[in-house]
């Protein structure tokens, strides 16, 4: 915040330090979601914040975090599971699952 309408270069610079982390991430229109241990996590999302704060006078960060122990992958594997409900086709609830 603070460096006009166009934010992209400096979400950039946020999205390669969590690109660069090596955790499972994505990045969509709206968020950049990363997967892993809570403290690896953590620390790539203060780095991240560190890169675009060396360069904007205002960084405004949206955390959200899903903690379940023992659930690996969830960024494929939530996408998957709506996928496989929007292959059914009519776009209703199903009752027999």
């Amino acid at each position: 915040m603070g460096v006009g309408e166009d934010v992209g270069e400096y979400v950039a610079d946020a999205v390669r330090v969590v690109r660069a982390s090596g955790l499972p991430n994505r990045t969509d229109a709206m968020f950049t979601s990363i997967e892993g241990d809570w403290d690896e996590v953590m620390d790539v999302v203060k780095r991240a914040v560190a890169a675009v704060e060396a360069r904007a006078p205002r960084v405004s960060l949206v955390l959200k975090a899903d903690i379940r122990p023992g659930v690996e992958d969830g960024l494929t594997s939530k996408v998957e599971t709506v996928e496989r409900h929007l292959a059914h086709g009519d776009g209703r609830p199903r009752t027999d699952e």
